[in-house]
C-alpha cells in the first residue's frame, strides 16, 4: 500500500482534520500514513473497522510489542493504563475503577456544581473572558485535583506542564515539562506514602477525597501491588486525562452552540436536550482525534488490509464518528439526535480500554454548560468573524474561546 501524508497541510489539518479524514475514509478503511513526526503508521478510519479493532486482542497497547521497541524510547511518564495489556491492565483498572462508578460520580454532583457556580460568579462582572482559561480548564482541573488529593497551590503549575506535554511547543520544552512533572509526582507520591492510610479512608474502605494517597498505600493493601513505574503512570494518567479531555469537551460544546444559535436557543428553552447536546458535541468534535498506538502481536487483517506484526496502528476516533455508515449526515451538528443513538460514538473508545472517566466527563460537561448558559444567558462570541483557534495536538481542543455577555 502506498505511503501517504496524513497531514499535507498542518495549519489546515489543525483547523479541520475532519475533511482529511473524510477524504481518506472515502478511499478505504485502512491507510499507510506518514505522520508529521515523519513516522509511518497504519490509520483506520472506517467506523465498523475502528470499533472492531478497539476490541481486537491481537492489537496491544504495550510499546514492547512495537517492531522498533529498542529505540522508541519507552514509556513517557511511568507506565499507565493506556500502555498496558492483560493481565496488568485489569489489575491496574480494578485499583481505581471503584472511584469512577456512576454512583460515586453522582456523589460529586454538588461539588462540581459549586465549582461551576464559583467560576461563573468570578467571571460575570468583567463582561468578557477567554472561556478556556477562565472556565473550561479550571473546572475539571479543580475536580480531578480534589479527587486525587493534589494541593490547590500546585494546580496552575501542573496545568502548564500538562498543556506542554499534550501540545508541545517543541521537543525541548515538552521534555522539560515531562521531567518536571515526573519529579513533582514522585515527590507527591512519597509525601502521600508517609501519611497514615486510615486518615484518608472512608468507613467502606474507599478513598476519602484523596485517591492518590490510597494508591500510594496500595502496596500494603492489595494482593497485587503497583510497581513504582505503575504508580507514577497512574498518577500521571488520572491527572492529565482527568482534566485535558474534559476541558476540551466543555469548550468545544460551548463553541459549537455559539456557532449554531438556533440550537443554542433550543437548548436554553428545553434543558431535556442537554444530554443529547453533550453527546453530539463529543461525537462532532471528540476530545481526542485518535487512540495512542496499538501494535499487532501477529499480522492482522483489518477491512481487507494486512498490517505487519509490530507496526504502529492508530484508530481514528474522529474519523469513525463522522462515518455516514454510523451517523446520517455526520458533518451536521444536531443536538436533536437521539442521545441513545449518539452515545454509540467512539470518543470514549470501546472494549477493555473504554475511558474509565466517561461518567465524570459527562457529568462535568453537562453541569458546566447548563450553569454557564443559565447564569450568562446572553453569552456570545467576542468576535464572530474570527475563526476558532485549535491546539495542534492529538487531543482536539480550543486554544482560546473569547466570549462576551
Amino acid at each position: 500500500m502506498t505511503l501517504v501524508e496524513l497531514v499535507p497541510d498542518q495549519a489546515r489539518f489543525t483547523t479541520d482534520p475532519h475533511s482529511r479524514y473524510a477524504q481518506l475514509r472515502a478511499q478505504g478503511a485502512v491507510h499507510h500514513v506518514l505522520l508529521p513526526s515523519k513516522e509511518a503508521a497504519w490509520l483506520v478510519t472506517d467506523a465498523a473497522a475502528v470499533r472492531a479493532a478497539l476490541a481486537d486482542e491481537r492489537l496491544r497497547n504495550d510499546i514492547r510489542h512495537s517492531a522498533s521497541w529498542t529505540h522508541d524510547g519507552g514509556y513517557a511518564i511511568g507506565r499507565n493504563l493506556l500502555q498496558v495489556d492483560p493481565p496488568d491492565h485489569p489489575r491496574l483498572r480494578r485499583l481505581v475503577a471503584g472511584e469512577f462508578t456512576r454512583h460515586r460520580i453522582q456523589a460529586l454532583r454538588q461539588r462540581v456544581q459549586d465549582i461551576a457556580d464559583g467560576l461563573v460568579d468570578a467571571m460575570a462582572p468583567a463582561g468578557r473572558a477567554d472561556l478556556v482559561d477562565a472556565y473550561a480548564f479550571p473546572l475539571p482541573v479543580t475536580v480531578i485535583c480534589e479527587l486525587l488529593g493534589v494541593p490547590g497551590a500546585d494546580r496552575d503549575t501542573f496545568r502548564a506542564w500538562s498543556a506542554e506535554i499534550v501540545a508541545a511547543t517543541n521537543h525541548e520544552t515538552a521534555s522539560a515539562a515531562a521531567s518536571a512533572m515526573t519529579g513533582y509526582l514522585t515527590d507527591l507520591i512519597e509525601t502521600k506514602r508517609s501519611q497514615p492510610l486510615a486518615a484518608h479512608t472512608e468507613a467502606d474502605g474507599s478513598a476519602k477525597g484523596d485517591l492518590l494517597h490510597a494508591l500510594a498505600h496500595a502496596n500494603s493493601t492489595q494482593e497485587e501491588p503497583l510497581t513504582p513505574p505503575e504508580l507514577l503512570g497512574m498518577a500521571f494518567l488520572l491527572l492529565v486525562a482527568g482534566h485535558e479531555t474534559t476541558a476540551n469537551l466543555i469548550a468545544s460544546t460551548v463553541h459549537l452552540l455559539l456557532r449554531h444559535p438556533a440550537q443554542l436557543a433550543a437548548l436554553q428553552a428545553d434543558w431535556t436536550l442537554l444530554e443529547g447536546t453533550v453527546e453530539e458535541a463529543m461525537r462532532y468534535e471528540p476530545p481526542a482525534l485518535a487512540t495512542t498506538y496499538r501494535y499487532p502481536v501477529e499480522p492482522v487483517t483489518i477491512a481487507g488490509t494486512t498490517i505487519p506484526k509490530g507496526a504502529p496502528v492508530i484508530l481514528g476516533l474522529a474519523a469513525a464518528n463522522r462515518d455516514p455508515a454510523l451517523f446520517p449526515d455526520p458533518d451536521r451538528f444536531d443536538i436533536h439526535r437521539d442521545p441513545a443513538n449518539t452515545r454509540t460514538h467512539l470518543s470514549f473508545g470501546h472494549g477493555i480500554h473504554h475511558c474509565l472517566g466517561a461518567p465524570l466527563a459527562r457529568l462535568e460537561a453537562a453541569i458546566a454548560v447548563r450553569t454557564l448558559l443559565e447564569h450568562l444567558p446572553h453569552l456570545a462570541p467576542a468576535d464572530p468573524s474570527t475563526p476558532p483557534e485549535w491546539r495542534p495536538s492529538l487531543l482536539r481542543g480550543l486554544h482560546r474561546l473569547p466570549v462576551t455577555w
